[in-house]
C-alpha cells in the first residue's frame, strides 16, 4: 500500500480522503458513496492578504504555540507520561483533558500542512512519544484511569466502560481519532495513527449488538471513526460509528446522581440527546455541543450509507435549530446550567450560553448539510456562525477565549468561567482548542464542485486549481470582504471550457437575514446583487441560493459581484420574549453590538432612534474595523451610538455590553 507523503492534500476534517492515503488491505469499492458535493481540500487552497489570512496567521504563530504550552504547563501532556509510568505524580484535572492534548495536536498538524516547520514538527513528536507510551498493551488510552491516582477523577466509572454517559471515555478516542488522521495526512508518518487504530480495534472489539450494549454520553467518537474509516478503507470503524448512533434511544446504563450534584442533568437521557433513536429526533435538545457533534456524525454516515432516515432526521433538526433555537449571532445552546438547548425561541440575552464549541460544530454540521443537498441557505448559517459566533470566541491577538458568549453583559458578571472578559485558559479548555484546530483548516470552507459545477461558497481572497473533465481550472477571488460587498472571481481554465460557475448570493443581500422567520430586516432595502461577467452586466437565476453562470470559459475570464451592503435594522419573532422592542445592528455579514468603552459606559439603556440613516465610520482604536454610528438616546454627552462588530468586543477589559438595543424608552 502507498502511505501519503507529507504535503498530501486533506479534504477538510476528513469528509473525503484520497486514496493515496489508504493504510489498510480492508478496502471498500471503487464506487464508494460519500457526499454529491466534494469540498476543496484546505491544503489546495492559498490564502491571500485579508480578513482570515491575519486571523488564520495569528492561529498559526500565537494560538497553537499558546495552546501547546499551556497543555504543558497545566499538566496535561504530564498525564500521558505518569499512565506511563515515566513521571511520578497523581493525574491532574478534569477527565477529559487528554482531547486539549490531541485537538492541539490536530490543529498543529493542519498548520503544518499549510507550513512546514521542523521545530513544530519535532514538538508534536515528543508529545506523540509521550501519548504512545501511556497507551496500554491492548489499545486502552485513557490516563485518566490509567495515571496513578488516589481516588478516580469524578466521573469515571469503577472499570473501563462503566459510566459512559459521563466518564468521557469514547469521547477521547474520538478526539484521537481526528488528531490522528491529521497528523498522518499532514506529514506522511503513522506513529500517531497507529496508536488509534489499536484504540479503534479494541473500542470495535468491546461494542456491538453481541458484545457491550452502549453508547458515548458526550459525541465525537462517530466523526473520528468515520474519518478512520475514511483513511483506513475498514468497515468495522463505520459500522461502529452506525452502531454508536443507532444505539441512542435504547436502555442506556445511567448513573443516578443526586439531586444538586453537577451530574445530576445525565440522569436525563435528553441532555445526550438519548431520549429517542436519531431517526425519530425531530427537536434540538440536551447539550448543545454533544448534539452538534451527534448531528455532524450522522450526516457523515448518511453521506456514505445513503441512509434515507438519517437524512430526513437531520433535515429536520436543522430547521428546528435555525427557526426556533438560533442567536442572532449563530450562537446556540441558551442554559448556561446544561450549557444546551431551552425550549423553542428560549434565546435569553444575558445568561445565553451560546458555547464557542457549540459555534464550531455548527458550522460543521451546516458545511456537511451543504455538501448533501447543495444549497446557499446553509452556507449562510455557516457565514452567520463564522463571522460573529464563532470568531467572538477568541482575542484579535490570539491568546484570550471566551467559552460563552452571552449577547449581553453588564460589565460585572463573570460569566465566562470566573471572569467577566476573555480568559488565556481555562479548567475545561475545550474552546481553546476548537478554535486551535479549526482556523487552519478555514481556507477547506472556500470552494466545492460538483460534476461540471464550481462552487464558491464563502468570499475570502484566495487562490486554487481544481479539475473539471480533467481540465484544470485556476479559481481566485480579491475582495475587502467583510467590509465591502464588492467580489472579483477569475475564472482560469488551461483550455476553452463549458461549465457551470455557482456564485453564493447571501441571504442578507436579498433582505432575509436567516433562512426562517426567526429573525428579520425592519426595513427591506431595495438594492440588489449584481453581476458582470467580463465587464458586460449579466443576468442570472437563482438556483438554491447560488448565482449559476454557466457558459463557455476562457482563460481571462471574470466575474465581478456587487453586493449591497447597507446597515440593517433587524427584528426577532415575537416568540422570542427576550428581544420583544428590541431591535439589532446588522451590516453584510457582521453583528453589531454596543459596547459602553465606546459610549461613556453605557450599552445597556441605549435606546436606537429611527431618525437618521446610520452612518460607516473606521474604527478609532482598532486598525481594519469599521464602526456604525447611529441616533439614540440615553448615550452620555451624545445623541448617537457607536457600534462594533460583535466579535471584536471586550477587547477593553470588562464593560456593558448588548446587541439587541431599546427600540423604545
Amino acid at each position: 500500500m502507498r502511505e501519503s507523503t507529507p504535503g498530501a492534500s486533506i479534504v477538510l476534517f476528513g469528509l473525503t480522503i484520497l486514496s493515496a492515503g489508504c493504510v489498510s488491505s480492508q478496502q471498500t469499492s471503487d464506487e464508494t458513496r460519500d457526499y454529491p458535493i466534494t469540498p476543496v481540500p484546505f491544503t489546495d487552497v492559498r490564502l491571500d492578504e485579508g480578513f482570515w489570512a491575519r486571523r488564520v496567521e495569528t492561529n498559526r504563530r500565537v494560538t497553537i504555540p499558546f495552546a501547546l504550552d499551556q497543555n504543558d504547563t497545566t499538566g496535561r501532556v504530564d498525564n500521558f507520561l505518569k499512565a506511563a509510568g515515566l513521571k511520578e505524580g497523581s493525574y491532574e484535572g478534569e477527565r477529559y483533558n487528554d482531547t486539549d492534548v490531541y485537538k492541539v495536536l490536530e490543529g498543529a498538524s493542519y498548520s503544518l500542512a499549510l507550513h512546514p516547520d521542523p521545530e513544530l514538527e519535532a514538538r508534536l513528536d515528543r508529545v506523540i512519544e509521550a501519548i504512545a507510551a501511556a497507551q496500554e498493551d491492548d489499545g486502552y488510552l485513557f490516563t485518566p484511569r490509567t495515571a496513578p491516582s488516589e481516588i478516580l477523577p469524578i466521573g469515571i466509572g469503577e472499570t473501563r466502560w462503566s459510566n459512559l454517559a459521563v466518564s468521557h471515555e469514547l469521547y477521547n478516542a474520538g478526539h484521537l481519532y481526528e488528531a490522528a488522521v491529521a497528523h498522518f495526512h499532514a506529514t506522511g508518518k503513522r506513529s500517531l495513527l497507529d496508536i488509534a487504530i489499536r484504540n479503534a480495534n479494541l473500542v470495535a472489539d468491546t461494542f456491538g449488538s453481541d458484545k457491550l450494549r452502549a453508547a458515548p454520553g458526550h459525541q465525537v467518537i462517530e466523526m473520528g471513526l468515520v474519518k478512520l474509516y475514511r483513511v483506513t478503507g475498514d468497515e468495522r470503524y463505520l459500522n461502529l460509528a452506525r452502531y454508536f448512533l443507532d444505539q441512542r434511544g435504547k436502555d442506556l446504563e445511567l448513573r443516578q446522581y443526586p439531586a444538586g450534584h453537577r451530574f445530576a442533568i445525565y440522569n436525563d437521557p435528553v441532555q445526550i440527546q438519548a431520549h429517542a433513536p436519531v431517526v425519530e429526533q425531530k427537536d434540538a435538545v440536551g447539550h448543545a455541543v454533544r448534539a452538534m457533534y451527534l448531528y455532524s456524525g450522522m450526516a457523515d454516515v448518511a453521506a456514505i450509507t445513503g441512509d434515507p432516515a438519517y437524512l430526513a432526521a437531520m433535515d429536520a433538526l436543522w430547521e428546528d435549530v435555525v427557526a426556533r433555537k438560533m442567536y442572532l449571532t449563530g450562537g446556540v445552546g441558551s442554559r448556561h446550567g446544561t450549557e444546551g438547548f431551552g425550549e423553542r425561541y428560549e434565546l435569553p440575552n444575558d445568561t445565553g450560553y451560546a458555547e464557542t464549541c457549540a459555534s464550531i460544530g455548527l458550522v460543521f454540521w451546516s458545511w456537511r448539510l451543504f455538501l448533501w443537498h447543495g444549497e446557499a441557505r446553509y452556507l449562510d448559517v455557516l457565514e452567520r456562525v463564522l463571522y460573529n459566533g464563532l470568531l467572538a470566541g477568541v482575542s484579535i491577538e490570539g491568546d484570550r477565549f471566551f467559552y460563552p458568549n452571552p449577547l449581553e453583559s453588564d460589565g460585572k458578571t463573570e460569566f465566562n468561567q470566573g471572569a467577566a472578559t476573555r480568559k488565556p485558559w481555562f479548567g475545561t479548555a475545550c474552546c481553546p482548542g476548537n478554535v486551535a484546530r479549526f482556523l487552519p483548516a478555514l481556507p477547506g470552507y472556500v470552494y466545492a464542485q460538483r460534476d461540471d459545477a464550481i462552487y464558491v461558497a464563502n468570499f475570502i481572497p484566495s487562490k486554487t486549481t481544481m479539475r473539471i473533465r480533467d481540465t484544470p481550472v485556476t479559481v481566485s477571488q480579491a475582495t475587502n470582504y467583510p467590509w465591502e460587498g464588492r467580489v472579483r472571481i477569475a475564472v482560469d481554465p488551461v483550455r476553452d471550457l463549458t461549465m457551470s460557475l455557482r456564485v453564493r448570493i447571501p441571504g442578507w443581500s436579498r433582505n432575509r437575514p436567516v433562512p426562517s422567520e426567526l429573525y428579520e430586516y425592519a426595513e427591506s432595502i431595495e438594492d440588489e446583487p449584481s453581476l458582470r461577467v467580463n465587464g458586460e452586466v449579466a443576468t442570472f437565476e437563482l438556483a438554491g441560493g447560488f448565482a449559476v453562470i454557466e457558459r463557455s470559459w476562457m482563460t481571462g475570464d471574470v466575474v465581478e459581484l456587487d453586493l449591497p451592503m447597507p446597515v440593517h435594522r433587524v427584528l426577532s419573532h415575537p416568540d422570542v420574549t427576550a428581544n420583544r422592542g428590541r431591535v439589532a445592528l446588522e451590516r453584510g455579514p457582521l453583528v453589531y453590538c454596543v459596547e459602553g468603552a465606546d459610549n461613556g459606559g453605557r450599552a445597556l439603556d441605549v435606546v436606537l432612534r429611527r431618525d437618521g440613516q446610520p452612518s460607516v465610520e473606521p474604527s478609532d482604536w482598532i486598525d481594519e474595523i469599521l464602526t456604525i454610528r447611529a441616533a439614540a438616546d440615553g448615550v452620555p454627552g451624545d445623541d448617537h451610538v457607536t457600534a462594533i462588530p460583535y466579535f471584536a468586543w471586550s477587547h477593553r477589559g470588562p464593560n456593558e455590553m448588548a446587541v439587541w438595543l431599546h427600540a423604545t424608552p
